[in-house]
């Protein structure tokens, strides 16, 4: 198949699977829309389906929105004066339509930076009339167009914009067909102790007669809100619901958890991540009398491993992404969480570790990877917390890990602490293994200005074409003095992997370390 067909768009439908692969890598989308006309068509929509969340810095995206507005609500902002000549004229898609993803707090921090990348400047009192109208406008813009949302994240976390999410939500509650026919997952972080607020979140999630996917965060009350809902006869979430994520919910006091799960015929998915009181969420989950699909645990404190066997017992088969947050200095009791996962977890795709590296966990370690090798495909481990006789365990890690990984990993995440010829040990011996994005921070306690890792890359690495996105960064660790250097700033550098078709990315950017992120991920 040759390349000029695909660039002529004889072939639309594999264009478009080829496109949707950078879905998130804006400046390579801003790249295809240059391509030609119909590859422009199909990068737009990516580019437009979350605009709240992507940093552009001018935020004009908002004058384009504007643009949209109908002919009353144009009216009633040219009465401001004071953006006529920033509006958009002429627009070439109906980018409205395009949107997937709407944070409603996102969008009041999103007029905040627009309006200060433009320096408009406005009274107190103005300011606030003209910011909830710019808000307003664009709910009811984006439900014109009946966008249909894939997420739709209810965050109302600070509660200086408890007046902005409470209009919001009842333009939203006073267009129903827009509730039961055009959002499919709904997010919640509430922190808000505003009653009008709960409110209306109580009525949107009881009038969604499509919901596919639940989450919550941090706000234990607002589990309880749900679980109210969901044990009512007027719920409509039995027959619908397929995923649920609880994300740092404190499940101390929460009862009838059982009865809940026992009510939902089509669910599919549960991800539990950084949660607490999961002793007792477990004494009830064993109860279930159907099959209990814990897709993800993650967990920031330690569980009596009694508890955990049971869930294990329940679930293990349908664990695929697991990671310990928490330290723990009990050697007997970490060896024993690892048994259990290697007993009962054969489907692990994204393993994440980063305890202590004693003797008795090394073979472990060996063993799990081994166990999980058909289905891992993401991996994280963090090496750099160890006492000085442990450094050997370090060692012996780097040294033995390539032989028990699969040839190819999507992600490897290694966090060290070691001398920079260390690392010299793991990329000679994984010489057999691709990893299509490496993450590598190494802790030190000398400070350097630049990457003294990056040689050894270079060598067993970048000239045998064994990595395809690339960061690393030093972080300088000296009692109270925190440094970082990140290879992205290296523009030489960065140039030089460039020729070897390496992209470097900011640390921060291709680590998955941030949980949030994989949140986002989960369909």
């Amino acid at each position: 198949m040759s390349c000029s067909k695909i660039l002529s768009g004889d072939l639309p439908e594999l264009i478009y699977e080829i496109i949707a692969y950078f879905q998130n890598d804006y400046s390579t989308l801003h790249s295809c829309i240059l391509v030609n006309k119909l590859w422009c068509r199909l990068a737009i929509p990516l580019l437009w389906e979350n605009p709240f969340s992507i940093p552009t810095g001018n935020y004009n995206f908002i004058e384009i929105y504007l643009h949209y507005l109908n002919d009353d609500l144009k009216t009633k902002l040219n009465e401001y004066k004071i953006i006529g000549s920033l509006l958009t004229t002429n627009t070439l898609f109906n980018y409205p339509s395009f949107i997937k993803y709407l944070n409603i707090s996102k969008i009041n921090t999103s007029i905040d930076m627009w309006l200060k990348a433009n320096d408009i400047t406005l009274n107190m009192v103005l300011v606030f009339e003209f910011k909830n109208f710019i808000n307003m406008s664009l709910i009811k813009l984006f439900i014109e167009n009946e966008v249909n949302l894939h997420t739709l994240d209810l965050e109302a976390s600070n509660t200086n914009y408890d007046t902005y999410i409470e209009h919001i939500l009842e333009i939203i509650l006073q267009n129903p067909s827009f509730i039961n026919n055009n959002i499919r997952n709904l997010k919640f972080s509430i922190s808000s102790s505003s009653s009008k607020i709960v409110n209306r979140v109580t009525q949107i999630i009881n009038s969604n007669q499509n919901l596919k996917k639940i989450s919550f965060n941090y706000n234990t009350n607002t589990f309880h809100l749900y679980q109210s809902l969901l044990l009512s006869k007027e719920s409509n979430c039995s027959n619908t619901l397929n995923t649920i994520i609880f994300y740092h919910i404190d499940f101390e006091g929460i009862n009838n958890l059982d009865k809940i799960f026992e009510q939902l015929n089509v669910l599919e998915s549960v991800h539990i991540i950084f949660c607490r009181s999961l002793d007792r969420f477990i004494q009830q989950i064993i109860k279930l009398t159907k099959p209990f699909k814990l897709k993800s645990l993650f967990l920031i404190v330690r569980l009596q491993i009694e508890s955990l066997e049971l869930l294990l017992q329940k679930s293990g088969n349908y664990l695929e992404n697991f990671g310990d947050y928490f330290d723990n200095d009990k050697s007997s009791s970490y060896q024993q969480l690892l048994q259990l996962i290697i007993n009962y977890c054969k489907n692990i795709r994204l393993l994440n570790l980063r305890n202590r590296i004693k003797d008795n966990i090394t073979s472990l370690i060996f063993s799990l990877t081994e166990n999980i090798k058909q289905n891992l495909n993401y991996l994280s481990i963090n090496l750099s917390n160890y006492e000085n006789d442990e450094y050997n365990n370090i060692k012996s890690i780097l040294a033995n890990l390539g032989q028990t990984l699969p040839s190819k990993l999507e992600y490897l995440s290694l966090v060290l602490h070691i001398k920079e010829n260390d690392i010299e040990i793991f990329l000679k011996n994984s010489q057999d293994n691709f990893f299509n994005k490496l993450v590598i921070e190494n802790k030190k306690q000398k400070d350097d200005n630049y990457i003294d890792i990056l040689p050894y890359i270079k060598e067993y690495v970048i000239k045998k074409k064994r990595v395809k996105y690339l960061a690393i960064k030093n972080t300088l660790i000296l009692g109270c003095i925190s440094r970082k250097v990140d290879l992205f700033d290296l523009k030489d550098e960065v140039k030089e992997l460039k020729l070897h078709n390496i992209k470097v990315l900011s640390y921060n950017k291709l680590s998955i370390g941030t949980i949030y992120r994989f949140l986002n991920e989960i369909d």
